[in-house]
């Protein structure tokens, strides 16, 4: 194991994010990007909010990083030994009240616009308007994963409190160019995998031509009320804790209504989860990179409309995967990847399903990383994600939970979907959650 300050290693989960990037670079305006909003109850002042940034982003030289690769061909962030350059924050003052529509449509721009340079890999936004204010953290997925960059937000916020962290992280990692046969075998768990999902094709909405790359954007955001009544209903139909399940349920026959509605002719519905792998024994060291694996769900079509089948049916396929190992085996297989250049392995990645990765993708974050009720003396009043969903599949359902609130957010290529069908697909979601308000 290599511990060092300057150089740290990639992950084959890290090694498929930064290909994911690659593609949507190409495919799309920008790259794996995604951004955690905080709704405040108060103005922020925006010279305090440079200064305390900076200086707590100045501790972590990690953050400038960029993709390099060595004579024994194992890819790795490679950090410089310290920080020149500030952190971007972009202030907007607005005036008057502003309605939620006005302010996700100054989001989406955030979330849809390019770093500076490839040696930047986060961006604020700040929002302040008479009454209160709204801050956005738009990150680089290859070196946060969402609940890294919620850990990191809240390092920040306990620097503030006094709890300062050690910026000078040693990152442990390793080339991982021993153990072959291990991967190789792990590898055959996921070729099984991925040979029966290829079985049957998977519904996939058509890429118009001419898109203009760019992501929009639905928020469902819930009340306490409305929240715990949704969970008490999860809890009921899928059993203790089984909220993912009853989520990617509801989402499933909602969207089937939408492929029924389009005269679609797949034969099954194709849906990656995020699975994360942290073990929690050295929280500092995994807020940076990538600690997730993924699921592999996949619902005959003329199964969809069972709500209850579909609840067994996802969660008998998340007991098999995971008493198989899958995830664990997806990780370590993908480390014999880390030898092929981006654009060959993201060519590769079409082959198995004919290009159709998937039907869509869901995440349920859960319980946030961020155990503050406040940010910088400030109540939140609401936290919440908008990922660039890759393209394919180009559509994405992504659940948080953060002080008693749910909120989902609908994630979807510009141009994939009218406003139309997006807006079906919100009131198809809240009908079936029970919850039918906007």
């Amino acid at each position: 194991m290599l511990a060092s300050r300057r150089k740290r290693y990639l992950s084959g989960s890290d090694w498929v994010i930064n290909t994911l990037d690659y593609m949507m670079k190409i495919t799309t305006c920008s790259g794996n990007m995604s951004q955690i909003v905080l709704m405040l109850d108060a103005p922020l002042d925006v010279d305090e909010v440079r200064t305390r940034l900076g200086r707590f982003a100045s501790q972590f030289p990690v953050l400038h990083g960029y993709l390099a690769r060595d004579f024994k061909l194992t890819p790795f962030w490679k950090i410089p030994s310290s920080v020149n350059r500030d952190i971007t924050i972009n202030v907007t003052h607005l005036k008057g009240t502003v309605s939620l529509e006005t302010l996700l449509l100054m989001l989406k721009t955030n979330a849809n616009s390019k770093f500076r340079d490839e040696k930047d890999h986060i961006a604020f936004h700040l929002f302040i308007s008479s009454g209160r204010s709204a801050i956005a953290m738009t990150f680089d997925h290859r070196l946060f994963d969402a609940r890294g960059a919620e850990s990191f937000l809240y390092l920040f916020q306990q620097s503030l409190e006094g709890h300062t962290p050690s910026g000078d992280i040693v990152f442990t990692s390793s080339m991982e160019l021993t153990r072959w046969k291990q991967y190789f075998m792990a590898g055959r768990n996921v070729n099984r995998r991925i040979i029966a999902l290829s079985k049957s094709e998977p519904e996939a909405l058509p890429l118009q031509p001419g898109h203009s790359g760019g992501c929009k954007y639905r928020l469902l955001t819930f009340s306490e009320r409305e929240t715990s009544a949704i969970y008490d209903n999860a809890y009921r139909e899928a059993g203790y804790l089984m909220e993912s399940p009853y989520f990617l349920a509801i989402i499933t026959q909602t969207v089937h209504e939408l492929f029924a509605n389009a005269s679609a002719d797949g034969a099954s519905y194709l849906v990656p989860v995020t699975m994360d792998l942290r073990t929690g024994k050295e929280p500092l060291q995994e807020v940076f990179f990538n600690h997730v694996s993924y699921l592999f769900y996949q619902i005959p079509v003329q199964q969809a409309e069972d709500l209850k089948g579909l609840i067994a049916m996802f969660k008998q396929q998340m007991y098999d995967q995971v008493k198989s190992g899958f995830p664990k085996d997806l990780a370590e297989a993908s480390l014999l990847t880390r030898i092929v250049p981006m654009g060959l392995f993201g060519k590769m990645l079409h082959i198995p399903l004919k290009g159709k990765v998937a039907t869509f993708a869901f995440s349920h974050l859960g319980k946030s990383a961020y155990q503050s009720s406040s940010f910088m003396g400030r109540t939140i009043e609401n936290l919440f994600h908008m990922p660039r969903v890759p393209v394919p599949p180009g559509l994405g359902f992504f659940t948080t939970y953060y002080n008693n609130r749910l909120n989902l957010v609908i994630s979807c290529l510009d141009g994939l979907l009218s406003d139309e069908r997006l807006l079906m697909i919100e009131s198809g979601i809240r009908k079936r959650l029970g919850v039918t308000s906007a």
